[in-house]
């Protein structure tokens, strides 16, 4: 009897000790995205999240309040990631451009990053998702 409990002790520890290694690549966080100063409480906020690649892995819609909007994307693994949102005053799911193709509608990027003539370039959006995280973005108007 005390001959088994010890191999199987032996063989627990063993596998837990394989297990541990590995136990970063399992850790899923939270990503808190609050965007302020919004000019008004009309329609509602779009928001894109791409990995390292420039692929959407998530997109949502937020509700305005006090020109103020949070979404969180739970369950995101470590890694590179960016954001890009705008806001769609008049809820018709089209970001409004003039006739020059100026954004007439609140729009932006993570880490508050502008362009000159158009987006800027992806990589100056990107942040790094390692534990759990709050972005504070200001949008463009």
């Amino acid at each position: 009897m005390k001959l088994t409990g010890l191999i199987f002790r032996k063989l627990a520890f063993a596998l837990l000790g394989l297990l541990i290694p590995v136990s970063p690549l399992l850790a899923q966080y939270c990503l808190d995205i609050e965007i302020e100063g919004l000019r008004n409480d009309n329609g509602k906020l779009m928001i894109q999240l791409f990995d390292g690649d420039q692929k959407v892995v998530r997109q949502d819609t937020g509700i305005i309040y006090d020109q103020h909007c949070s979404v969180i994307f739970s369950g995101l693994k470590p890694g590179r990631y960016a954001v890009r949102y705008y806001h769609d005053e008049n809820a018709n799911m089209t970001m409004e451009i003039n006739f020059v193709g100026k954004p007439m509608e609140g729009y932006g990027f993570s880490n508050n990053v502008t362009g000159k003539f158009g987006p800027p370039p992806f990589e100056k959006w990107l942040f790094t998702l390692d534990s759990d995280k709050k972005i504070i973005l200001k949008p463009t108007y």
